[in-house]
C-alpha cells in the first residue's frame, strides 16, 4: 500500500485484518485527516460484532497490568483483541505523554493483539475525541473484544459508557477508591467491580464495602447486579474470572431489551457527539465567530442573542452533499454475537 493510499484502498485493507492499513487508518481519524470521513463511512456497514469493555478507575489501581493479563488470557481462548489506551497528552507536542508504557507492560504479544496509545488532547472524560472511531476501525479489522482503557481523570470517568458494552470499573485497597468512587458516580456507571492488588492488606474490606454500597443504591440496569470481583493482574489469579464474567455480562445484554437499550443509547450519544462537533467546526470557520464573540465581550449582544445569530448563519449556508452510504447490514445495527 502507498504512503498516498485512498480512503477506499486503506478501508479494502482494514476490513482485511491487514494491521499496516488498520495502524495507518487510525493515525488517520486521530490527526483528522481530510479522507478520515469517507474512510470511516466505508467501514462502518462492517462494525457492530466486536464485544468493547472499558476498563476505568483512578490512576494507581493498575488498570494497565489488568489490561494486558485480560488482553493474554482472552488470547489464549483464540480471540483477537484490540487494546486502546488513552493517555494523558504531552502540552508541547499534543502527543500520548505516557505512550511506551502499554507496550512496555503488555509483555510479548502475537499478531492477534494489537494495541494503539491515544492522547487525550484535552478531551474531558478520560478520553479521546477519536476513541470511538478508533473502536470503529478495530471491530471492523476483526477484533473478537476491544479492550479500553481511560486516562484515570476522576469524575468524568463515566464517558467510557458511550462507548463500551460492559464497564469494568478498577479499584485497590489502601488508596481510598471505593469512598472516592462512590462520591464520582464512577460506581453507578460499572457493570463489573474489580478490586485489583487483592493480595495487599485491606482488600477484604474493600470488597465488602463496595458490596454494601451497592446494595444501598439501585441498579443502572434492574436485570444485572454488578458483581465485586477480586484480582491480582500481576500475578494472573482472578483474570479468568473476569472474563467468565465478561462473557455473563455479554450474554445478558444479547438476551435482554437492556442490551438494545444501550446501543440506542450509545447511537444517540455518539450522533449527538458528531452533531456538535461538526456544528463547532462550522461555525469557527463561518467567519462571524469572533465578530460575535468580540460583540459578547463588550456587551453590545447578550450570549442567547449571538447564538441566535450564528444559527441564522448556519440555516442560510447551504447543506453539504453526502455520497450515498453503502447499504447497512443488521449488525451495523444493532449488538450482535459472535
Amino acid at each position: 500500500m502507498t504512503r498516498a493510499a485512498r480512503p477506499d484502498q486503506l478501508a479494502e485493507g482494514v476490513l482485511a485484518g491487514d494491521r499496516r492499513a488498520l495502524a495507518r487508518a487510525i493515525t488517520w481519524v486521530e490527526n483528522r485527516h481530510p479522507g478520515a470521513d469517507e474512510l470511516l463511512r466505508r467501514i462502518y456497514p462492517h462494525t457492530g460484532r466486536a464485544h468493547v469493555v472499558g476498563l476505568t478507575g483512578a490512576p494507581g489501581v493498575g488498570k494497565s497490568t489488568l489490561a494486558a493479563a485480560l488482553a493474554r488470557h482472552l488470547r489464549d481462548t483464540g480471540q483477537r483483541v484490540g487494546l486502546v489506551a488513552v493517555d494523558p497528552s504531552s502540552p508541547f507536542t499534543g502527543g500520548a505523554l505516557l505512550g511506551d508504557r502499554i507496550r512496555f507492560s503488555h509483555g510479548p504479544v502475537d499478531d492477534g493483539v494489537f494495541f494503539r496509545s491515544l492522547a487525550s488532547r484535552g478531551q474531558v472524560g478520560g478520553l479521546s475525541r477519536a476513541t470511538g472511531d478508533v473502536i470503529h476501525l478495530l471491530d471492523a479489522a476483526g477484533m473478537d473484544t476491544v479492550l479500553v482503557e481511560t486516562v484515570g481523570a476522576g469524575q468524568s470517568e463515566v464517558e467510557i459508557m458511550r462507548y463500551a458494552h460492559t464497564v469494568v470499573v478498577v479499584l485497590a485497597p489502601g488508596l481510598g477508591d471505593d469512598v472516592q468512587a462512590a462520591k464520582a458516580g464512577i460506581l453507578e456507571a460499572g457493570d463489573i467491580l474489580v478490586v485489583n492488588k487483592a493480595d495487599q492488606p485491606g482488600a477484604s474490606r474493600t470488597v465488602q464495602e463496595l458490596r454494601q454500597m451497592l446494595d444501598l443504591g439501585a441498579p443502572r440496569d434492574p436485570g444485572w447486579k454488578p458483581p465485586v470481583l477480586e484480582a491480582a493482574a500481576t500475578a494472573g489469579t482472578g483474570v479468568d474470572e473476569l472474563v467468565r464474567t465478561l462473557r455473563r455480562h455479554r450474554e445478558h445484554l444479547e438476551s435482554t431489551a437492556a442490551g438494545a437499550l444501550r446501543h440506542r443509547w450509545q447511537a444517540e450519544e455518539a450522533l449527538r457527539q458528531q452533531v456538535l462537533a461538526r456544528l463547532w467546526e462550522r461555525l469557527k470557520a463561518g467567519g462571524r465567530w469572533d465578530e460575535l464573540a468580540r460583540a459578547v465581550a463588550g456587551r453590545q449582544l447578550s450570549p442567547g442573542e449571538a447564538a441566535e445569530r450564528l444559527l441564522a448563519f448556519l440555516r442560510q449556508e447551504p447543506a453539504r452533499p453526502g455520497p450515498a452510504p453503502p447499504g447497512a447490514t443488521p449488525d451495523a445495527l444493532r449488538f450482535h454475537g459472535t
